[in-house]
């Protein structure tokens, strides 16, 4: 025998977590078809271990040539005991000794068999086995989409991930949070309820211009007593279901094989109820006990045998319940239809979670993964309300941030402090999945630097870092909270962003009222337009350094709104033709202009208007000659012009006339000769002509006495003027890559020379008088090691010791 356990184990499914899948009437249909099961079991074990039928020869035989049937068996007939042997033992009494028909057990044996294969209609025969077939298929038929591989693994994915959601202690705490948050939510509400009309307008037209970068309160950092509900290694195990719930939810959302294949397999079954119960109705009836079985007279000598088919009464009844079985589990599976194509299994809304939670982020989900979710709802639909936890951004971020925390404690952030080019004390964040709250704890941090960090939320505890003055923003879109932006608005003196596109500059830039600097680094003007997407800088009333690193075609027109207060403005173009400048005569209050990189070919007209202007940086430009330097002179305060990184060829000598001029740079250009009148400019105290042209120095640079720097490196200079070294403030004289062959005694007049730059020259010897330069120190000295061995060892001493 086979225990109906080893049929179970064949046909259906042994993992007991699939049971979440499993709707009322799938579980009343499975054990229906183990009832059934059992049924043909038991209807088989009859069959097999009793007698089939049992076969008497029938005496009487129709004279036409037919055989009589045995209904005369099933009726009281007296006329039949005249043909039996008796003896009368009284008038009522008589002994029946029965008919001899004169066979042995070999021919019963064989007239059995024969009738019960010819005789016995073949329902009865194989209605067992028919049972236990029909059965195995509608087991096999229920449980198999849980064993096709292209189901069977999404569902066993499921499933798993489900429990674990379920049991995951995250969703206990992201449930209690957000309750907690409505709680302050209805708080609000009142509190604003009871502010006057005008206030609250005012609020309103605040909320409604930075509601796209602002977060409400409801992102506040937990208390401790909330963040103890869930240790480190709890959080990274949350974090680690919240990536499989998304990789699942992408690869299940995108096909419906599993309700498809559920529908098929229902279908299936309500077919083979129709089958099975229009067949066992017509055929149940021909289960009789008593058959007429026609054998060959010439085996037996009867040509007509009446057999008693004994298990035709109990199979008849068996076939009469199954009959019922069949019914009510092809009713249960017409209702399953019914579910399938009457309601939009297809779609799942989580609109009653996200009202009950207050996260209305939880997505709407599709296909099989809704499918999925509803089968799960007829199990326990608590299932699917801890799940969706899962499926909510603001819960991943709030997950994200509980591990940050436990991975970036106060003493490991501490120890990554350094000073940053403003000598602010810097806590540089670099890649992190958000900002970590213990960041506020550390109260002297003077500038925040965070790089590539994508959900940067800045809360009320910002206000903790009494020392910060500079925010960096480098790719990393950053939102505030209402008491943050209230803080930095009063408090942040320096902000420096980097962005894609324009849409990621946070409109709270717009409101920082104390803002001093302001660094922006990206595209301003999207794909299709050519103006800058930069909105009014009219609040930035502190602002005087704005430095633009951005492909512009021209000068933002916003600009002119800070033009009262605006001291510096650095645009850096990165190859990218300026074409428009007239927006720059407005800053009438410039001090410094830098336009690097813009295409320029000539100076642009709108500088020269620019009267308080003192520094000038055009590097990196298109310039080939700079005629338009004459009318530089209305601007009277130009201390500093930086023309390097061009195209010059040539230096006109109407140069002279920026008399106020203390810094020149000319290097990285084309100049073959310097004009005379240069020297005229004798307030130069730094002038940098390296990497050109020049073949020699005028005799008149001697008038440049406020002199401090000079580098003529990387030119074709033969020689020096003797007049150089009458420049006796010269502190740094760079002469390295000339062909200079020889450097004149005179060099000991630069009492003041701390740096001296000859390698690459022609030199075969140094001045014994370099010792006579008092701030110089050997070391300072960069030329050959050859020639520094020919100084007289005195010198040298001389020169080491200071």
């Amino acid at each position: 025998m086979i225990p109906v356990n080893e049929f179970r184990s064949i046909t259906s499914e042994q993992n007991p977590q699939f049971r979440v899948l499993k709707p009322w009437w799938d579980v009343l249909s499975e054990y229906l078809g183990i009832v059934m099961l059992m049924m043909g079991v038991f209807g088989c074990t009859l069959q097999l271990t009793q007698d089939k039928i049992s076969c008497l020869p029938n005496r009487f035989t129709d004279l036409s040539g037919g055989d009589r049937d045995c209904s005369h068996l099933r009726q009281e007939n007296e006329s039949l005991w005249e043909f039996a042997i008796t003896k009368r033992l009284g008038p009522n009494v008589v002994e029946v000794f029965g008919r001899k028909n004169g066979l042995d057990i070999h021919q019963y044996e064989f007239v059995n068999h024969f009738c019960y294969e010819r005789a016995v209609h073949w329902y009865g025969k194989y209605f067992p086995y028919l049972v236990v077939i029909h059965s195995l298929i509608f087991m096999v038929a229920s449980s198999f989409w849980f064993k096709f591989p292209g189901t069977s693994s999404k569902i066993e994915l499921f499933v798993i991930i489900l429990g674990k959601c379920f049991d995951s202690p995250w969703t206990t705490r992201a449930i209690s949070e957000v309750y907690e948050e409505r709680r302050e939510e209805r708080m609000v509400v009142w509190r604003k309820n009871t502010m006057t009309k005008s206030a609250a307008d005012h609020d309103d037209d605040m909320v409604s211009l930075i509601r796209s970068s602002i977060k409400s309160g409801s992102d506040q950092k937990p208390s401790e007593a909330t963040a103890s509900l869930l240790d480190k290694k709890e959080g990274e195990q949350a974090k680690a279901l919240f990536e499989k719930v998304r990789k699942f939810r992408t690869h299940v959302e995108e096909a419906d094989l599993l309700y498809f294949m559920y529908v098929l397999q229902t279908a299936l079954k309500v077919f083979k109820f129709a089958l099975i119960t229009v067949y066992s109705v017509a055929l149940v009836p021909n289960i009789q006990i008593v058959v007429m079985c026609s054998v060959p007279p010439d085996l037996t000598g009867f040509s007509a045998f009446c057999c008693n088919y004994n298990k035709a009464h109990l199979f008849s009844k068996l076939a009469y319940c199954y009959i019922c079985f069949v019914g009510v589990y092809g009713l249960l599976c017409i209702y399953s239809l019914y579910w399938l194509f009457h309601r939009p299994l297809k779609e799942y809304s989580f609109e009653a979670v996200r009202l009950e939670t207050g996260i209305n982020d939880i997505p709407d989900v599709k296909n099989d993964f809704a499918f999925l979710l509803h089968l799960s709802d007829q199990y326990d639909a608590l299932y699917s309300k801890r799940f969706a936890m899962f499926l909510s951004e603001v819960s991943e971020c709030r997950l994200r941030q509980l591990n940050l925390n436990h991975e970036w404690t106060a003493d490991k952030l501490r120890a990554r402090l350094t000073r940053n080019a403003g000598e602010r004390l810097e806590l540089p964040l670099f890649l992190l999945p958000g900002l970590p709250d213990t960041v506020f704890e550390i109260s002297e941090v003077e500038s925040l630097k965070l790089e590539l960090i994508s959900n940067v939320t800045v809360p009320g505890t910002v206000s903790q870092l009494t020392a910060l003055q500079e925010i960096v923003l480098i790719h990393s879109p950053a939102k505030l909270q209402l008491a943050a932006l209230s803080h930095l608005r009063e408090n942040l003196k320096v902000l420096r962003l980097g962005f894609e596109g324009p849409e990621q500059v946070p409109l709270w830039m717009y409101t920082l009222q104390s803002l001093e600097e302001l660094h922006l680094s990206g595209a301003l003007s999207a794909e299709l337009s050519r103006s800058p997407a930069l909105d009014s800088l009219r609040d930035l009333k502190n602002l005087r350094v704005l430095t633009l690193r951005c492909k512009l075609t021209k000068i933002p027109p916003s600009i002119v709104d800070v033009s009262s207060q605006l001291q510096r403005l650095c645009v850096h173009n990165e190859g990218t033709r300026l074409q428009v400048y007239n927006s720059l005569k407005k800053l009438v209050n410039l001090s410094a202009l830098e336009l690097t990189g813009c295409g320029l070919e000539r100076i642009p007209s709108a500088v020269f208007s620019l009267s308080l202007l003192q520094e000038l940086d055009l590097r990196e430009n298109r310039l080939t000659t700079v005629e338009e330097i004459l009318s530089l002179q209305h601007c009277r305060r130009l201390t500093v012009l930086r023309l390097w990184h061009n195209d010059i060829s040539c230096i006109p000598e109407h140069i002279s006339k920026l008399r106020a001029l203390e810094t020149l740079d000319l290097s990285w250009n084309k100049i073959r000769s310097l004009p005379p009148r240069l020297c005229y400019c004798t307030k130069l105290r730094h002038l940098d002509l390296s990497h050109n042209q020049l073949a020699s120095l005028p005799s008149e640079i001697g008038m440049l006495q406020c002199l401090q720097f000079l580098s003529v490196a990387f030119n074709s200079l033969e020689s020096l003027p003797e007049e150089l070294f009458s420049c006796k403030r010269l502190q740094v004289l760079a002469l390295g890559n000339n062909s200079i062959s020889s450097l004149s005694p005179r060099v000991g007049n630069l009492a003041q020379l701390v740096r001296l730059e000859l390698k690459g020259n022609r030199l075969e010897s140094l001045p014994a008088e370099l010792a006579d330069c008092l701030s110089l120190r050997l070391a300072a000295v960069s030329v050959e090691d050859g020639l520094m061995d020919l100084l007289p060892p005195d010198v040298k001493d001389r020169m080491k010791r200071r």
